[in-house]
């Protein structure tokens, strides 16, 4: 079974990246913003939802940036072959959301929603200068922070 992921990297005017500090299922991870593909849909559609329902913000989806050219497996499901596309977004509006400062800084309402969900989310910009393939977990997102940071787009 393949899995489609659609991924936006978000760059604000302090030059900063957006990310997303999640809990899923007992583990870490600190990727980039964005979700699976629904059928029927699009993958600037599915990134815009991804944006609307994860941070209730609108964005632009520009560029293409990437899309996995290799096997990946999933890292919940070793029946499951993951393709991600990573595009460039931009808020079209301020963002609502609270934003952390520390990685894994979930409060007590998130904790509620892992307690429910098995899963919780918040999100941080890093400093472009800090900013690395190290700040990411997942092994396409560190493909993809390389290529952003080197500009090999």
């Amino acid at each position: 079974m393949i899995t489609l992921r659609v991924y936006g990297i978000l760059l604000n005017e302090a030059r900063q990246v957006l990310v997303s500090d999640e809990f899923i299922r007992g583990n870490y991870f600190t990727k980039f913003p964005g979700g699976g593909l629904e059928f029927g849909e699009g993958t600037r559609d599915c990134l815009k939802r991804e944006f609307l329902e994860e941070m209730n913000l609108a964005v632009e989806v520009g560029d293409h940036i990437y899309t996995t050219d290799y096997y990946q497996m999933s890292a919940f499901n070793n029946q499951q072959q993951i393709i991600s596309i990573y595009y460039f977004a931009k808020a079209l509006e301020p963002i609502t959301v609270p934003l952390r400062e520390t990685p894994f800084d979930f409060d007590e309402q998130q904790l509620k929603v892992y307690a429910e969900i098995q899963q919780t989310e918040t999100f941080r910009f890093v400093d472009w200068e800090n900013f690395s393939d190290e700040s990411v977990s997942l092994p396409i997102d560190k493909i993809v922070a390389k290529m952003i940071k080197t500009k090999q787009f």
